[in-house]
């Protein structure tokens, strides 16, 4: 059985294992001339924030120092930070004598039923619909990731000649610490896993992924959509975002060199916490989904293990040939964050502590603290998805 799913993942999953799926190694302002707009739409970045006073600063100038030619604008929308946020990236933008190029939004006060981050985004759309020339694209993006100059010429490039409504890339994610060498590549790989890219980029097929951390949305597609009301309950927000876009048109989703991530997990306490945020609620907050998910986990991850340890003759030869083949196809994620290859073979282990964060997070959202985020519970604001809403 191990040994069909493995062959499985690996022959007829979308050959998600490659990480094939990229953005591109070449500047944008090496494309093609033919696939270059001929003007350059107006773009507008947003950046939800709250308490990210160590990481905003650095966001704000990366995004002011985008080499575009088309106008471009920044708004962050302060939602209700107690650490300086706001002063911090007004200081950035004006380091740059840029001041004028960022607008700083105070959030309004939380409505029921919208998650936090998704309210914020909210005010910044309107905000960006409002003014005298709305932006053709929003630039959904976090306050911990940062951008080399020439990163929003290749998402419009690319969106421009593809006709998409989203382009979205998968921030490269610090990986310096132990806990993140442990666990950011194996968050990768299984996000591939559960939506592989070339899947959600072919609209014949209904899988659709997002990063969250970077998504280049066409703002009349959003509207036409429903808007950000449509998805304000959802705390995997951005995969949700996805699903709904790609109703309208196509969408892609790629890894890339030219956004990262700065936000740092030292300790696999924040690593836990990162993905107990969200784990049941991808399960759509089901007792069996869970217990199916972790039999899943064990059949996948860990038979293979116990049948090489323990088991004799062409058992244990199936045991040893899929941990093996797991930790081939894991080593390209490997290899992407520039890590030594000896993390392959550890994979079962991952997985099985990953197993625990999934527990740990339905344990939150039983002690009314799922979704647990710079101080907000928000999973009791979220609605059961429906089935259609989560692809595999």
């Amino acid at each position: 059985m191990v040994l069909l799913v493995w062959l499985y993942l690996v022959a007829a999953r979308g050959g998600f294992w490659r990480a094939a799926e990229r953005d591109g190694a070449l500047p944008a302002a090496s494309l093609p001339s033919d696939s270059l707009p001929a003007a350059w739409p107006a773009v507008t970045a947003i950046i939800p924030a709250r308490d990210e006073a160590a990481c905003v600063g650095d966001t704000v100038k990366s995004l002011l120092r985008q080499d575009y030619a088309g106008e471009f604008s920044v708004i962050l929308v302060d939602d209700g930070s107690r650490d300086g946020t706001a002063r911090v990236a007004q200081e950035a933008a004006a380091a740059l004598g840029l001041a004028a190029r960022l607008t700083v939004l105070p959030g309004r006060a939380l409505p029921a039923g919208w998650t936090g981050k998704l309210w914020a985004q909210q005010q910044g759309v309107e905000q960006a619909r409002e003014a005298p020339q709305p932006p053709s694209y929003l630039l959904l993006t976090d306050a911990d990731i940062v951008y080399t100059a020439d990163a929003l010429r290749s998402l419009v490039a690319r969106a421009e000649a593809g006709g998409l409504v989203l382009n979205s890339l998968m921030a490269k994610l610090r990986c310096e610490s132990f806990a993140e060498r442990m666990f950011v590549p194996a968050f990768i790989f299984f996000f591939q896993m559960l939506y592989p890219f070339a899947w959600a980029n072919d609209p014949r097929r209904a899988t659709a992924a997002a990063a969250g951390g970077c998504m280049l949305v066409r703002r009349d597609a959003l509207a036409e959509a429903g808007g950000l009301a449509a998805i304000r309950t959802a705390l995997i927000d951005d995969c949700r975002l996805a699903k709904l876009l790609k109703r309208r048109g196509p969408i892609a989703i790629a890894l890339t060199e030219r956004v990262h991530s700065i936000r740092a997990y030292p300790a696999i306490g924040d690593i836990r916490r990162m993905v107990s945020r969200t784990a049941y609620a991808q399960l759509r907050y089901s007792p069996l989904l869970l217990l199916g998910t972790v039999l899943g986990l064990a059949l996948t991850y860990l038979a293979p293990v116990a049948l090489a340890l323990f088991a004799d003759g062409f058992a244990q030869f199936a045991g040893l040939f899929v941990w093996l083949l797991m930790a081939l196809v894991f080593m390209r994620t490997v290899r992407f964050y520039g890590l030594s290859r000896l993390w392959a073979p550890m994979l079962p282990l991952i997985a099985a502590i990953y197993m625990a964060f999934t527990l740990d997070s339905a344990y939150q959202h039983a002690r009314g603290r799922g979704g647990m985020w710079k101080g907000r519970a928000q999973a009791n604001v979220s609605e059961k998805p429906n089935v259609s809403d989560v692809q595999s």
